[in-house]
């Protein structure tokens, strides 16, 4: 494998909550700021290992993500779980397909392959080459695609079946991505120890059902202790500047575009979307 193969560049298509940044009809502060890093899409994250090109969730702002990203091929998504903001740009899916003779494969729990079946039974009853073309595979145990390991982390996000997962990289680097978790169950955190980046949902300062606050994350990174932390699924109550200035060191927020390089003998490096690669 030559190191350029053997590169990955994990991406963060959308770092928002379910309503994005900034929200319709809303004046605060946040969304009316001028700063990039308060403009946030629904959650997605894309991962380029070599030549394999994979897709964690299909957001509603997929179209905009991929244009803004230059994406044009996927090779495998994998879904974390069945809400609308994770789901419902399925159909944007389609241009992957045109130029693939294979299905699409598409990695997911039970309850979120029967979530797609109802919401676009149209990909599903019928294998037209002009539609999304899937190939639905069950969450296990970890799946081997080329030079990268994906393992599914089941976690707890209200009474969903919700999975996070651990990616290992070439190069021994690792990545685990948990978008939406109010709570990591005991069985799941042998899986996110050792971890190179830590990616943790971190809706907002005060208390949510389903969602871990950004101190309920700080707590759960400091029991797993990755080398970097970033936080994601960020609400409009939360500024990037203000809390980019009151993380401790090691975390820092994520924001739309931000890229993460992974080279196999060197430290992860994050590149802002303001700044040149």
């Amino acid at each position: 494998m030559t190191p350029a193969r053997s590169a990955t560049t994990v991406t963060f298509l959308g770092t928002g909550t379910s309503v994005g940044v900034p929200v319709i009809g809303c004046d605060c502060a946040v969304c009316t700021s001028p700063h990039p890093g308060d403009n946030r899409t629904r959650c997605a994250l894309h991962v380029q290992c070599g030549e394999l090109s994979l897709l964690v969730d299909s957001g509603p702002d997929l179209r905009l993500q991929a244009l803004r990203e230059g994406l044009r091929r996927v090779d495998a998504v994998f879904y974390t779980h069945a809400h609308l903001d994770h789901l419902a740009g399925f159909d944007e899916l389609r241009a992957f397909c045109w130029h693939r003779e294979a299905p699409l494969p598409i990695y997911a729990g039970p309850e979120t392959h029967a979530a797609l079946e109802r919401m676009f039974p149209w990909a599903f009853n019928h294998q037209n080459p002009g539609y999304v073309r899937p190939d639905p595979l069950v969450l296990g145990g970890a799946v081997t695609l080329g030079p990268l390991v994906v393992t599914p982390v089941p976690v707890d996000h209200g009474g969903i079946e919700t999975y996070g997962f651990r990616f290992d990289l070439p190069g021994g680097r690792s990545l685990a991505y948990l978008s939406d978790v109010k709570r990591i169950p005991p069985a799941s955190r042998p899986a996110l120890e050792g971890l190179d980046v830590l990616v943790l949902d971190a809706l907002r300062e005060f208390d949510h059902p389903t969602h871990m606050t950004i101190r309920e994350a700080l707590a759960a990174a400091g029991l797993l202790a990755p080398r970097h932390t970033l936080l994601t699924h960020l609400a409009h109550e939360v500024g990037f500047e203000a809390l980019a200035a009151d993380l401790p060191a090691g975390v820092l927020p994520a924001r739309d575009g931000l890229k993460l390089h992974f080279r196999p003998g060197e430290p992860c490096s994050m590149v802002a979307p303001t700044e040149a690669p």
